[in-house]
């Protein structure tokens, strides 16, 4: 028998949602005032204070963030950005959106961030951007990639996805360089249903962001609707429809307040996981840095067939049928075959990443876990290890 039935099948990701998100929600149905307005606002500033930043914009999704930031640096055509194998698609395509070339340079295989000597060595005279990426919550090596940024007088846009509250040093990611990209999305330490936010230390890099944001109109458009009388707008440039509605913000401004909360019963469950998991043939997450915070967004474990007897995608397989949802975080970008057919890449030009990728499983870490979830995944992972 399974651990679980397919009835009690545990979804992967599944975010804890409170009455506090529902009554706020039920609010703005309730006033009629679903798109972007007040809470956005206030979700913008509440979070600028959380992370640390002076100004923030609040928009659709991570994805939407990244593109903006990048266009608001006024890259070109031409213009090439480094970034990590060790991602999702949209940090490879935010940088095909801006107009830009996308460069990989391959990652530090303990901590599957990307290497700043390998950006380094990536570095060319089209060079103009870094696009970091925190990846599962542990803090990229900011002090070595913002040197490497100096140095070569390039732009850095922090892929915050997975780093709400990661810190480096003492600092918040996404707050060291032009740009930091956050998502809310529903597996997000931080939820909204979809959405993302930038934040960055200057007011007009902000503005320009929120103009590019919602179709290039002036800023404050959103207002043109309010009991302050309607306000006419100028189309200044050609812009996007990135903006996120009042029935995001009204779930994300609850979230936030309960983000340090959910992060204890994260690194609860983080420490189960290690404890349970020590005695066996896996590859486990590295401890984090000195002075460091590492936002326990994903707990991913390396199965090497040498070492655990199975493949990785029959662990997969086994596992679900175990009734326990996984995710895969993720296979490398050159396994992609778009990126393979349009920029040549190999599997030869990162093989820590295409490694890391083909072994990786993330097990569940949601704040919404039961200890009771927790032992079941606990005993699912021993289970498929020994079927």
């Amino acid at each position: 028998m399974p651990v679980r039935s397919k009835e009690n099948f545990l979804i992967f990701g599944s975010p804890r949602i409170e009455q506090d998100e529902i009554d706020e929600v039920v609010a703005s149905m309730e006033v009629g005032w679903l798109g972007t307005g007040p809470k956005v606002a206030r979700f913008e500033k509440d979070f600028s204070a959380y992370v640390g930043a002076p100004y923030a914009a609040a928009c659709n999704s991570c994805t939407a963030a990244l593109h903006l930031a990048l266009v608001a640096l006024g890259l070109k055509p031409g213009d090439e950005g480094i970034t990590t194998p060790l991602t999702f698609c949209a940090s490879v395509n935010a940088i095909i959106h801006a107009g830009c070339t996308p460069v990989l340079a391959d990652i530090d295989p303990v901590t599957q961030n990307i290497d700043p000597e390998c950006i380094r060595e990536k570095i060319t005279e089209r060079t103009r951007a870094i696009l970091p990426v925190h990846f599962a919550g542990r803090s990229c090596d900011m002090d070595r990639i913002m040197a490497v940024a100096r140095e070569h007088d390039l732009k850095v846009v922090e892929d915050c996805a997975h780093a709400i509250e990661t810190t480096w040093k003492g600092r918040h990611a996404g707050t060291f360089g032009d740009f930091g990209c956050f998502s809310f999305y529903v597996t997000k330490n931080v939820c909204t249903g979809e959405g993302g936010m930038v934040v960055a230390a200057g007011e007009d890099a902000i503005r320009h962001v929120k103009v590019l944001g919602l179709h290039g109109m002036s800023a404050d458009a959103w207002k043109r609707f309010s009991d302050e009388g309607y306000k006419h707008y100028q189309v200044i440039e050609a812009g996007f429809k990135y903006n996120m509605m009042d029935l995001q913000a009204a779930i994300g401004i609850h979230q936030l307040k309960r983000v340090e909360q959910y992060f204890v019963r994260r690194c609860e469950i983080w420490d189960r996981y290690q404890d349970a998991f020590a005695a066996l043939p896996l590859g486990l997450p590295a401890p984090e840095e000195p002075g460091t915070c590492h936002a326990r967004h994903l707990y991913t474990i390396l199965v090497d067939p040498d070492a655990c007897g199975v493949e990785r995608d029959e662990f997969l397989a086994r596992i679900t049928r175990e009734g326990i949802g996984v995710g895969v975080h993720y296979l490398s970008i050159p396994e992609q075959p778009y990126y393979r057919e349009r920029f040549g890449w190999t599997l030869a030009d990162t093989p820590h990443a295409v490694r890391i990728g083909r072994q990786t499983v993330s097990l569940p870490l949601s704040a919404k876990l039961t200890d009771a979830d927790v032992a079941d995944v606990i005993e699912a992972v021993k289970r498929t290890l020994n079927a």
